[in-house]
């Protein structure tokens, strides 16, 4: 037990480094780590988040630029299992200027414990995976990021919701670039999913920035008849109007400087929000809402002609820049609007970068190791115990068959060299070496054969004219030695049976187990590359895999171990005969006389 053990730590030491050490896969060469914080030394987001497009800002400051991709194709996103893929997006990526903006789709921002990503780089051979459509969730409905320059902004999500109007780009605005708003309205189009139900939800944000502060300028502004929905800035104050009803003022903002606005509509009622944090709220129900949106101006509605061009002019336009406008069909929850506010702006309190790693040239058994779940830890460590324990007994019983059959060599030696003394010849004079009589299973029958004949001339027997009843006693005795002696030599071999037949069904279990949470977490987190699932496979599949590798030796093993049992075995046969024979030849009833002796009895 004592050498099992040694070899089971043995074997933990070996693969508990490269756990410490993990590293997603081989072909990056380089990682860094960053901290999500929404805790109250950080971020202070105050509750749970949920799902978060987290903005990733890299500059010379925390990001050497090294390494990496020249269009950042090579970047992967993991989160701290080491094995989750996270989707990402890259609104900008200048390594010649030493900026890069990514938004990373993180599942769950907290407000407790902070939690760990890896930013994975240094795989020339790796192709772009940045993808839009699956970093932000199927609830928002239009994302400007404004990166395309002067032509209508792409909405980032599947929806398809483009701009209808091209922009005026502006650089060095809060995230990247944005739009320069003032000269007209930049029209949303009028799709089924930007429709809002009477009653229903809906989330708009933006960061804007004013240039001049006037009198109702229309930030978003939407129209159907007599519905109206108007986001807009008053003197300063942030408002939203819904048919007519606008909300009281509340926290203004600052010509020049970057602000983040929200509002947010669910039931009946309709929140503004300043900065991540609400401030002022109206008791309305939205309107049903069909047609076409605008952006930094009024929107002409279902009103008649007349109607329409008073309502138009009845909100003046927004004179300012825009960045990062986004739509929802959902109501967002507060945490969510803090931490877009808290991680968008220039100084994010919500992101923390560590220094950058460089793997030590880890093998591709190790990635997999480091690939493993909990449950494909838990059947390896089984096998692994299977593993120890068969190879013990293969080692054990390999040296105690080798150690007898040479015994059992040097002993027939000596039995045969004594033939025609008489047969307690070798017990009597001790010419056997004591190691073969500790090792030598024919030592041990003929030791219960001579112990038999000893007992019997003890009560008076003659043994110089043994009966064949008392013959097949001694046989009887040598035949009881000799199950004893198959019994020993087979205790522990079911063990080994048992290895053969378990070790692939435990490999198997793991590996059926570890595809299943694969495709579950993949699922959950709404990634289904082949990056994302590949190395959870590959760490189920090697569950089979040990199980292959520790059912295969054991078999070779215990087909070699039955070999010379069964070589023992003939041999111990062979010896009762053989010494039954001589019995019977030179003490039995009916032995051949020697002439001279025949003469002197006559």
């Amino acid at each position: 037990m004592r050498r099992i053990l040694f070899i089971v730590l043995t074997l933990m030491s070996t693969l508990l480094p490269g756990l410490a050490h993990a590293w997603w896969q081989a072909e990056w060469s380089y990682r860094k780590p960053i901290t999500i914080d929404g805790g109250p030394q950080a971020g202070a987001i105050g509750s749970d988040a949920g799902r978060v497009p987290v903005l990733v800002r890299l500059h010379t400051g925390n990001f050497k630029f090294e390494g990496v991709s020249e269009t950042g194709a090579d970047l992967r996103f993991i989160a701290a299992d080491d094995k989750t893929v996270l989707n990402h997006q890259i609104e900008q990526f200048d390594p010649l200027l030493g900026i890069a903006l990514i938004w990373v789709d993180v599942p769950n921002v907290s407000a407790g414990t902070p939690q760990k990503l890896w930013m994975y780089y240094g795989n020339p051979k790796a192709p772009a995976s940045g993808n839009g459509q699956r970093s932000f969730d199927p609830d928002y409905t239009l994302v400007y990021h404004f990166a395309e320059g002067a032509v209508p902004p792409r909405d980032t999500t599947a929806y398809g919701n483009n701009g209808q109007t091209a922009v005026v780009p502006v650089e060095g605005t809060v995230i990247g670039k944005g739009a320069q708003l003032g000269t007209g309205a930049l029209m949303l189009p009028a799709t089924p999913s930007l429709a809002v139900q009477a009653g229903g939800a809906l989330t708009f944000s933006a960061w804007v920035k004013p240039d001049q502060l006037g009198a109702r300028q229309a930030i978003y502004a939407r129209r159907d008849g007599a519905g109206e929905l108007v986001i807009g800035i008053d003197q300063g104050v942030p408002f939203v109007q819904v048919n007519g009803q606008r909300s009281t003022p509340g926290q203004p903002i600052q010509a020049g400087q970057w602000s983040h606005l929200a509002v947010k509509a669910e039931g009946d009622n309709v929140a503004l929000y300043v900065a991540g944090r609400p401030t002022v709220s109206l008791a309305a129900k939205l309107p049903a809402l069909n047609t076409a949106a605008a952006i930094g101006a009024d929107a002409p509605g279902g009103l008649p002609a007349a109607q329409g061009t008073q309502a138009a002019a009845a909100f003046a336009p927004f004179t300012g820049a825009i960045d990062e406008v986004r739509l929802s069909k959902v109501a967002r929850a507060d945490a969510l609007l803090l931490a877009d506010a808290v991680s968008q702006g220039a100084e994010s309190r919500l992101t923390a970068f560590g220094a950058d790693e460089q793997q030590a040239g880890k093998s591709h058994f190790g990635f997999i190791l480091a690939a493993m779940p909990l449950d494909a830890w838990i059947v390896v460590g089984v096998l692994g115990l299977m593993m120890a324990i068969s190879w013990a007994i293969m080692i054990a019983k390999g040296r105690h068959y080798g150690a007898t059959s040479r015994a059992n060599t040097t002993f027939i030696e000596h039995f045969r060299e004594a033939a025609g003394a008489p047969l307690d010849r070798l017990a009597v004079n001790n010419t056997v070496p004591q190691d073969v009589r500790a090792d030598s299973s024919l030592w041990r029958l003929y030791e219960v054969a001579i112990d038999e004949m000893r007992r019997r001339h003890d009560r008076g027997y003659d043994l110089s004219a043994v009966s064949s009843s008392t013959i097949g006693a001694i046989r009887a005795a040598m035949d009881g030695v000799m199950v004893r002696e198959i019994e020993r030599m087979s205790k522990r071999m079911n063990w080994l049976s048992t290895t053969i037949e378990g070790a692939p069904y435990v490999g198997l279990f793991g590996t059926v187990i570890g595809i299943m949470l694969v495709f579950v977490v993949a699922a959950m987190a709404g990634a289904v590359d082949i990056n994302s699932v590949a190395p959870g496979m590959a760490a189920a599949l090697l569950c089979t895999a040990a199980g292959l590798g520790v059912a295969i030796p054991a078999l070779f093993g215990y087909n070699w171990l039955a070999s010379r049992s069964d070589a023992i075995t003939a041999d111990m046969a062979v010896f009762v005969d053989e010494f039954v024979t001589r019995l019977a030849e030179e003490q039995g009833e009916g032995r051949a006389v020697p002439l001279a002796q025949a003469r002197a009895r006559a």
